[in-house]
């Protein structure tokens, strides 16, 4: 018999599970809510919610509303939504995830001390992702944002330097970058960097890399807009080749299962559990079948 795993520790961090009870206590009261971007990176997660009346909407579009409910989600928004919703009379209900409040607001704190004002705020994480943009708002644009090491190089090492991450990204990679500035940063400038990692994000690393290890086959269920997802995703691959990315049980290919012992199924921040268990109660269905 091929053992079928669903791993515990995947699915919906707090923030995420936070975000999608407010918006199902609002909708429940049979108002209309919108939600600014996509409540979370998983297109099915999104489908049902829509079903139960959720509308989402881009900014241009939050732009031109007036007199409305508006849900933010977790991601967080910069400081320019929330005069908009002031100036539109819209009422925000704010599921701004904890960690990246905190986050948003140290940025703020550091950018509004004017006694250097060559200094550079330095943001790891993904250029043009919701809470990145959230965190660059928080200095009227003036952030720099880097993806990955090799970018760090751009940086002017004569410069005072304030470094941050995004809060779903590597820690090892954060490491590294705080290593290479230490490295050639100028004696006459000073450095400081600030771990704002969500740890119940990076300590599903090596969770997940020994999760996969313990199977024969992986499937990792995330929308493909999840950065944490293919964060995740690589962790798995990196112990075990034979991991497939899907968005639902719609790509499974049969032909995979054939020859395997046990499989694993495992996701992202943003990978409800509910999906999961679809893909598990999918992959049974053709084991018992064949």
């Amino acid at each position: 018999m091929i053992k079928v795993e669903i791993d515990k520790g995947s699915g919906f961090c707090f923030g995420v599970v936070t975000a999608i009870k407010k918006a199902e206590e609002e909708l429940a009261k049979g108002e209309t809510l919108y939600c600014l971007g996509d409540i979370v990176h998983n297109s099915k997660e999104v489908e049902r919610l829509k079903e139960m009346g959720l509308i989402t909407i881009n900014h241009d579009e939050f732009k031109e509303l007036h007199n409305a409910k508006v849900l933010l989600r977790a991601h967080g928004e910069p400081p320019e939504t929330y005069a908009i919703a002031k100036e539109n009379n819209i009422e925000i209900i704010d599921a701004t995830c904890p960690v990246v409040l905190k986050l948003q607001q140290r940025i703020k704190q550091q950018y509004s001390i004017q006694e250097n004002k060559d200094k550079q705020i330095v943001i790891y994480g993904k250029n043009g992702h919701a809470e990145v943009l959230g965190l660059v708002g928080q200095t009227v644009g003036e952030a720099i944002v880097i993806e990955k090491l090799e970018e760090v190089k751009k940086l002017d090492f004569n410069k005072n330097i304030h470094l941050y991450s995004q809060t779903t990204k590597s820690l090892d990679e954060f490491q590294k970058i705080v290593e290479y500035i230490k490295e050639h940063i100028s004696p006459k400038a000073t450095f400081e960097f600030y771990d704002s990692i969500c740890r119940q994000v990076a300590n599903r690393m090596p969770h997940i890399q020994t999760f996969a290890a313990s199977h024969d086959l992986i499937f990792f269920v995330s929308g493909k807009k999840s950065s944490n997802g293919k964060v995740l995703f690589n962790e798995c691959c990196k112990v075990n080749p034979n991991s497939y990315l899907i968005d639902s049980s719609n790509e499974i290919d049969p032909e995979l299962l054939q020859g395997v012992n046990s499989i694993g199924i495992c996701g992202a921040t943003s990978t409800p559990k509910w999906l999961m268990e679809e893909v598990q109660t999918y992959i049974n269905k053709i084991i018992h079948n064949t």
